[in-house]
């Protein structure tokens, strides 16, 4: 059987060996400086002889220390943090036909990291629920964290990465720019959600103005709210078509502010909470859409592909425990992903410890 999910894509100039994304994914493997480590290659490596279409990084901060979210995090506020990405991409090239994108990413009031440390974070609007230190960010400010985002991009570039792309979901800065639970600003980035919806389109065009054309920007996108009074998927649509105007070259349809929708029970296969949603962004824009969250088998990979849901699938647990899963898939071997959601995964990391499944550990200590 001849599988579309399988088959060569593109978006702007890169040519995919699939319509398979690895999604970003915090491992917690860099250094104090945010820059990559032996242990940071030993994931790449892997994924890169696994045959996915396009691995996306970790989320790399752009601004140094306010831009943090997390410890073990990547940055790429300075030049200093392209050298060890440099081999990073060169050895995924050398491995196989996967192309390699960077995230870029500002967390402005959602850091978890600055509020353990005490550390008066920088947020879009003063919020009178959020107990950390914070504070409203200066005109100023918003246009140096653009600028940073402009240089972030270029670094991701001269390390050799095939594109970049914006962290525009799950609560981080962009989303607190987009969503009027976080953006309470009454001058010209808020109020409306054309103003609210500014910060994303600047960056995107200075991002633009500083990398050629042919370069692709990604988004990944909370393209709705999932809490009271937060952005509706009317607005957040809207906001991919400018986005698209701007210079944006495909978009990967995650969460916004809040989770209602993202609990997976363990062992609870193919909750593709988001299908529809990027459904409804692909009738409206002119570029690739990808939909990320609880893929967990082929057959629900090419139905969201062939069906036109989406041009691309895209994962980040299944290849935590199966970085060769989509090799195993090109073979013949389709059984669902190994990963039974159980997320044991994720609270390893958040614990300070490098990612690894916790199941495929205990399954090689046993044999």
């Amino acid at each position: 059987m001849t599988y579309k999910v399988l088959q060569p894509y593109r978006i702007n100039s890169m040519k995919l060996r699939n319509h398979i994304m690895r999604s970003a994914t915090w491992d917690g493997t860099a250094d104090k400086r945010g820059e990559a480590t032996p242990d940071s290659m030993v994931i790449y490596r892997a994924l890169a002889s696994g045959d996915v279409g396009l691995i996306v990084t970790g989320y790399a901060f752009v601004s140094h220390p306010l831009g943090q979210a997390n410890p073990g995090q990547y940055g790429i506020y300075n030049d200093a943090c392209i050298s060890g990405w440099k081999q990073i991409v060169k050895e995924v090239h050398q491995r196989g036909d996967s192309k390699i994108a960077m995230q870029i990413v500002h967390a402005g009031i959602n850091s978890g990291y600055l509020a353990q440390k005490g550390r008066e974070m920088l947020a879009v609007s003063k919020i009178e629920r959020v107990q950390y230190p914070h504070r409203a960010m200066t005109e100023d400010e918003i246009l140096g964290i653009i600028d940073d985002f402009a240089a972030a991009a270029i670094r991701v570039k001269e390390a050799g990465f095939d594109a970049v792309q914006l962290h525009g979901a799950h609560g981080y800065l962009i989303s607190q720019f987009a969503s009027p639970l976080y953006n309470l600003r009454t001058d010209r980035w808020g109020g409306t959600p054309e103003n609210r919806r500014r910060f994303v389109l600047e960056v995107t065009g200075k991002i633009r103005k500083t990398v050629d054309n042919d370069f692709p920007i990604l988004i990944k996108f909370g393209v709705q709210d999932d809490r009271e009074g937060g952005m509706s998927l009317k607005e957040g649509i809207e906001t991919c078509r400018q986005m698209v105007g701007a210079g944006i070259d495909a978009i990967e349809i995650s969460g916004g502010v809040g989770n209602a929708p993202l609990s997976i029970k363990e062992n609870e296969i193919d909750k593709t909470v988001f299908r529809e949603r990027a459904s409804e962004v692909k009738k409206e824009v002119t570029v690739p859409v990808a939909v990320v969250h609880g893929i967990r088998s082929l057959k629900m990979a090419e139905d969201i592909v062939a069906s036109g849901d989406a041009d691309m699938v895209s994962m980040c647990r299944p290849f935590i425990r199966e970085p060769h899963l989509v090799l195993r898939w090109e073979q013949g071997d389709t059984k669902q992903a190994a990963c039974i959601s159980c997320a044991k995964c994720m609270r390893l990391v958040g614990r300070g410890k490098p990612l690894e499944c916790i199941e495929e550990r205990t399954l090689r200590l046993k044999n």
